[in-house]
């Protein structure tokens, strides 16, 4: 782990190398070319509509809170699991032993609090929701999928496989649920503003 991901990669708050900083910065690092390359072209494709409807000002709040709710849903996760695990969340500022725990109860620990989390997909996923909230019926359309398919139900199905991947695969290295989480605080934001569903 290089001394960037160290410093600017978001830990959970239980970690010794967690920083109070982390919880921003942790969205502007990726784990290589291809995480980038999707995040950038998602944002280019549709922050576009949405810094329109909401203003430039408004649009970068938009894009700080659905990544901080991103990161808020999955400490909110790791934090019962470790609760479900060794019966506290914050295991090592609490001075547990850890030499008492089962080998797998170590490992776990071991990988909530040493596994960072970076990229901005939370965020991403936030602008995503965003365009399905305000452009419903606009139809999008991928390379190897040829046939128009309205934002709602694209978008909706991504979220729902974001959820199911959560569940399914538990262990993955991939934070599902942060994506989730991007999502949902974009619709409760939305909601608080009072922006208009459903312009197109």
């Amino acid at each position: 782990m290089g001394k960037s991901y160290e410093y600017f990669a978001a830990f959970y708050p239980d970690s010794p190398y967690f920083k109070v900083w982390q919880i921003i910065t942790y969205m502007f690092m990726h784990g290589g070319f291809s995480h980038i390359f999707f995040n950038m072209f998602s944002l280019l494709m549709f922050g576009p509509m949405i810094e329109q409807v909401l203003g430039a000002k408004r649009f970068i709040n938009f894009y700080l809170f659905t990544g901080l709710g991103a990161l808020v849903l999955q400490y909110g996760v790791q934090a019962f699991e470790l609760y479900q695990t060794v019966g506290t969340s914050f295991p090592i500022r609490q001075g547990i032993d850890l030499g008492a725990l089962t080998g797998s109860q170590l490992r776990f620990v071991q990988e909530i609090n040493y596994t960072p989390l970076v990229g901005a997909s939370g965020a991403i996923y936030g602008i995503l929701l965003a365009f399905a909230y305000l452009f419903p019926n606009i139809p999008l359309q991928l390379i190897f999928i040829p046939i128009p398919i309205k934002a709602k139900y694209f978008i909706g199905g991504l979220i729902v496989i974001e959820i199911y991947l959560s569940l399914s695969q538990p262990g993955d290295s991939v934070a599902h649920l942060a994506h989730v989480g991007g999502a949902i605080f974009a619709y409760i934001l939305l909601k608080m503003w009072g922006v208009r569903k459903g312009l197109y």
